[in-house]
């Protein structure tokens, strides 16, 4: 903590940034209970939890800022799981989705693990889809019983990307040349310093097939349609909340109200409070409330020109993401 405070007058002193914020944050404190919204009835006992997915879903710590070490979005996701699961109070689980996608391997392995959920207890899971729910994140839905949209919902995306890029061109004007010692003729697959071979683009395409047929039989099962019907609306194009309702590709168009009603007629109760499982104590106003600012470690985030936010994918991977403008 004392380096942490002793940073701020020597960053002061530069006068090179327009903005500091000073949020409090603690990342490696256990999950608690933070209850969202008190019983209608005093007597209540249910419980409906609510689960965030939120940002790019990566198998790795993003970044958090200055200061601190940021979160798994796939440890924390199965830690939120684990704490509904043991509570025999929750009796259902709202899943708020709002993630353009992120890692092909990350989404699956959330998903197996949502799925999982509801195997071994028997709770329903309803996702609510706020802004976004593109790619990986729409294939995290698939887990569950009942999708809902909201009407300005942007979903669907449904397909793979690797991104690459190539600066043969510009390697050739600045007298650049790669020569990479190498194993075999294709350890260096998507080299930029060099043109691609065709026989290396089947390859990658052989790959980014194999897992778009994934996604194709994974969103088939959960929205119980023929494979053949999925692929004439999985071409990677996006989808309003509206829209993917009339496709078939989520239950209905709602709110996160709609949400929460739905999963507690799932779960044959009447009443329910709802629960959310934070790191720290704390209360949220409603179910609309965004995380607490939780004691512990500082965080120091500056809003300097060219510093790198979240973290972002490599190039070299595959994603179920969508990415506007990419090609």
């Amino acid at each position: 903590m004392r380096w942490t405070w002793i940073a701020l007058p020597l960053l002061a002193a530069t006068g090179c940034f327009n903005a500091i914020t000073i949020a409090p944050t603690r990342v490696s404190s256990p999950l608690e209970q933070i209850t969202v919204v008190e019983p209608q009835k005093f007597f209540t006992r249910a419980r409906v939890a609510i689960i965030d997915v939120e940002g790019m879903i990566l198998n790795a710590k993003l970044d958090g800022g200055l200061f601190t070490a940021g979160e798994n979005p796939v440890s924390l996701f199965r830690e939120r799981l684990d704490q509904a699961a043991k509570d025999h109070r929750v009796k259902a689980v709202v899943l708020r989705i709002n993630s353009p996608g992120g890692g092909v391997t990350a989404s699956d392995v959330m998903y197996r693990d949502l799925c999982r959920f509801r195997e071994h207890t028997g709770k329903p899971v309803v996702a609510c889809l706020m802004d976004v729910a593109a790619s990986g994140g729409y294939y995290l839905a698939m887990g569950c019983d009942h999708v809902i949209a909201h009407p300005t919902t942007v979903t669907g995306s449904i397909g793979v990307i690797m991104s690459l890029y190539n600066a043969y061109g510009l390697c050739q004007l600045l007298g650049i040349t790669s020569e990479p010692i190498k194993s075999g003729p294709n350890k260096d697959l998507g080299n930029p310093a060099r043109l691609m071979t065709e026989p290396e683009r089947a390859i990658l395409q052989g790959v980014v097939n194999q897992f778009y047929d994934q996604f194709v039989t994974v969103v088939a099962r959960g929205r119980r349609m023929p494979e053949e019907q999925v692929r004439v609306i999985a071409d990677g194009r996006i989808y309003s909340g509206v829209e993917a309702c009339k496709l078939g590709l989520v239950d209905k168009v709602g709110y996160l109200e709609d949400a929460f009603h739905t999963a507690m007629t799932l779960a044959g109760v009447e009443d329910a409070a709802v629960v959310a499982y934070d790191r720290g104590p704390g209360y949220r106003g409603s179910i609309y409330a965004a995380l607490p600012q939780l004691p512990g470690e500082m965080k120091v985030k500056l809003d300097l020109p060219g510093m790198p936010g979240a973290a972002a994918p490599s190039a070299a991977g595959f994603f179920f993401l969508w990415e506007p403008g990419a090609r």
